[in-house]
C-alpha cells in the first residue's frame, strides 16, 4: 500500500507491506545515504517480516543530514502510532546504514522526552551501522548508541570497511540494554559477500531480524 505522509511542506513517499493477518508489531525502516525505499535489501526484509505476520513500513527520505533524516523518521513514527488503519501494539525502528543512525537518534530523542517514553518503541535493528568514516577510526558515531534504553540488534559485515569488527564490540559491551550483534561473515559495508549471492545473504539477515523480534516480542509478554 503506497502512501504518502506529510513532512512539513512536503511529504515523504512510503509503502506499507501489509501481513494476511491482522498485525500487532511493525518495523519500520529506512534506507542508506544513497538509495530510497525500494533498495533490493529494504524491499526483500519487508517482504519476509509481512510474510511472518509482522506489518512493515519503508520510506525514502532523501537527504544526507542526519538531523533532517532524523526528524523526518520521528514525523513517520508519530504517522504510524496516530494510524486508525494498523493498531498496533509497538515498533520496532530499523535502519541501513545512515538510516540505522537516524533510527537510534529518534530513539535517543523519544527516550529523553519523558511523555513519549510510552513503550511504544520496542526496540531498533541497526543493518551495516556506520560507526565511522572509511580509515577513520578515531572518530566514533557511537554518542546515540550508547543512551539507548530499548533492546538493540546490529546486523554488520565482519569486513565492513565503516564499522570495525572490535571497535563495534567496544561500543556494545558499553550499552545498558538487551543487545545482539550477528556478523556476516566477509561481508563489506554493502553486505556483499564473495561466492555467496545478494539473496543468500538477505536470507540470513532476515531471519536474523526476525528471530530476534520475536524473541524480543515474546519477552514483552511474559
Amino acid at each position: 500500500v503506497q502512501v504518502k505522509i506529510p513532512f512539513g511542506n512536503k511529504y515523504l513517499d512510503a509503502i506499507f507491506s501489509v501481513p494476511e493477518t491482522k498485525p500487532t508489531y511493525g518495523v519500520i525502516v529506512t534506507h542508506g545515504a544513497g538509495g530510497d525505499m525500494n533498495f533490493p535489501h529494504l524491499v526483500s526484509l519487508a517482504a519476509c517480516l509481512a510474510s511472518h505476520g509482522v506489518l512493515c513500513l519503508r520510506f525514502t527520505c532523501k537527504g544526507l543530514n542526519v538531523a533532517y533524516r532524523t526528524k523526518a523518521f520521528k514525523t513517520v513514527v508519530e504517522y504510524l502510532k496516530l494510524s486508525d488503519d494498523y493498531k498496533l501494539s509497538g515498533v520496532f525502528l530499523a535502519g541501513r546504514s545512515m538510516g540505522s543512525r537516524a533510527a537510534a537518534s529518534v530513539i535517543r530523542q523519544l527516550s529523553q522526552d519523558d511523555d513519549d517514553d510510552d513503550g511504544f518503541i520496542q526496540g531498533l535493528v541497526c543493518l551495516s551501522y556506520p560507526l565511522h568514516r572509511p580509515k577513520l577510526q578515531s572518530k566514533l558515531r557511537d554518542e546515540d548508541l550508547l543512551l539507548i534504553r530499548c533492546p538493540v540488534l546490529f546486523v554488520s559485515g565482519s569486513a565492513d570497511e565503516m564499522c570495525d569488527k572490535k571497535l563495534l564490540e567496544d561500543v556494545v559491551s558499553k550499552i545498558k540494554a538487551p543487545k545482539k550483534i550477528h556478523w556476516i561473515d566477509k561481508a563489506n559495508h554493502g553486505m556483499a559477500v564473495k561466492g555467496r549471492t545478494m539473496d543468500d545473504v538477505m536470507e540470513e539477515i532476515n531471519a536474523q531480524v526476525f528471530s530476534w523480534l520475536r524473541e524480543n516480542v515474546e519477552l514483552e509478554h511474559k
